[in-house]
């Protein structure tokens, strides 16, 4: 899991305290309590974020701190860990469920050098939404393509779709989840940026360009990540009552 303290819309989120505990440590032990079967790493960049873990009993692997992306800090904490295959989780994903680190995990079966998740949309403002990236498959399940724009681009009714025609034509939101074999990990930083990763300043669309396959799985469980402070709201009201 790489984690970074440095954060431009919520600055030092992953220790920002919620219910008296930092988000990084409910990540954590969400991570232990519903995927106990996977050893559990964090790849941090700061001395604030690596005392917080190591207090809390987890294991902290330091990382320099001009990683261009997360991919990159994973493939030098792999590089020290010696995994075959790197589960990638967010720090500020506190409500990852074990199912879904499983689908990702199950993903790496076949060719794929990634995999990833993805949910079905169900509303037509979410899917107009650049913020909200897309995903097409193949009937094999592997991406064809990502993009910040509604894809599949639905023709016959001008691209006006409503909920219903959501329900009635499945489309995917990608969720920021992923996994790695060890391989392609430790090559993803020597490949050159691709010209689509660069329009749509989308990291994934780099190993598409360089022709590595993508496997996505289907889930119905959307995470919740935490990118602004207005975030910490919805993710303190799913928390159990006190």
């Amino acid at each position: 899991m790489p984690a970074r303290l440095a954060s431009t819309r919520f600055p030092a989120k992953l220790l920002h305290l919620v219910r008296g505990k930092p988000i990084i440590l409910w990540t954590a032990e969400r991570i232990r309590a519903v995927a106990p079967e996977f050893p559990l790493y964090f790849a941090v960049d700061d001395d604030a974020l690596e005392r917080c873990l190591s207090e809390a009993g987890f294991n902290a692997v330091r990382t320099r701190a001009d990683h261009p992306s997360g991919t990159d800090r994973l493939a030098e904490a792999n590089a020290i860990v010696g995994a075959p295959a790197v589960i990638n989780v967010q720090g500020d994903e506190p409500l990852v469920t074990g199912e879904q680190i499983r689908a990702l995990a199950a993903g790496l079966e076949g060719e794929a050098a990634m995999s990833t998740l993805a949910v079905p949309f169900e509303r037509a403002q979410d899917f107009a939404n650049p913020n909200q990236v897309k995903v097409v498959r193949d009937r094999a399940g592997y991406a064809l393509y990502f993009s910040r724009s509604p894809i599949p681009f639905a023709r016959d009714c001008a691209a006006q779709v409503d909920a219903t025609w959501l329900a009635q034509n499945p489309c995917y939101r990608h969720l920021g989840l992923y996994a790695y074999k060890a391989d392609f990990l430790s090559a993803f930083s020597g490949l050159e940026p691709g010209f689509l990763e660069n329009i749509e300043k989308l990291e994934q669309l780099r190993a598409m360009e360089h022709g590595y396959r993508i496997h996505v799985g289907i889930t119905d469980q959307a995470t919740i990540g935490i990118d602004t402070p207005e975030d910490v709201g919805e993710f303190e009201a799913r928390l159990p009552a006190e």
